[in-house]
């Protein structure tokens, strides 16, 4: 897996562990070795920026997904025949945000990091929460993983 992180933001947040979550949701979703993920952590006004332009809301949210291709869930895309890699979309990451929600929700900066991270992968590989029987799908699928790594959310 490539997994890119570029840290935009002046919060102290470790790499390692988001880039390992975003290895690990990939293979769990059987995605090939040369499957790549950018993930940016932005700043507050940055988001808010990108959340006003890309969704039209208000303010900063704590994590945006941009896929490539619209991807449908538990299918892997075609590969390209040259063995270029298969580039699956951008997740943008608030830490600030996440940190905030870590207060509100009662669960450690690392594990609500972990989700984030693993919701933002989903959304690149075509699940949604748009209407109520995608968002259980997705949310029974954010779960289980989670799960896997031994965190239950609240």
């Amino acid at each position: 897996m490539n997994i890119f992180l570029a840290d935009e933001q002046e919060e102290a947040v470790e790499a390692g562990p988001i880039v390992a979550i975003a290895e690990r949701v990939l293979l769990a979703e059987a995605f090939p070795d040369h499957a790549e993920v950018a993930i940016v952590l932005v700043g507050e006004d940055q988001m808010a920026r990108y959340n006003q332009r890309f969704m039209e809301r208000t303010g900063p949210t704590d994590v945006l997904a941009f896929p490539v291709d619209q991807l449908i869930p538990g299918q892997i895309p075609t590969t390209i025949a040259n063995g270029q890699p298969l580039s699956l979309g951008d997740i943008f990451v608030c830490p600030t945000v996440v940190k905030q929600q870590v207060a509100e929700l009662g669960v450690s900066l690392e594990d609500e990091m972990a989700r984030i991270v693993t919701h933002g992968i989903l959304h690149l590989l075509g699940y949604d929460h748009n209407d109520p029987a995608d968002a259980a799908v997705m949310t029974a699928r954010e779960r289980e993983f989670l799960a896997k790594e031994g965190i239950e959310l609240p």
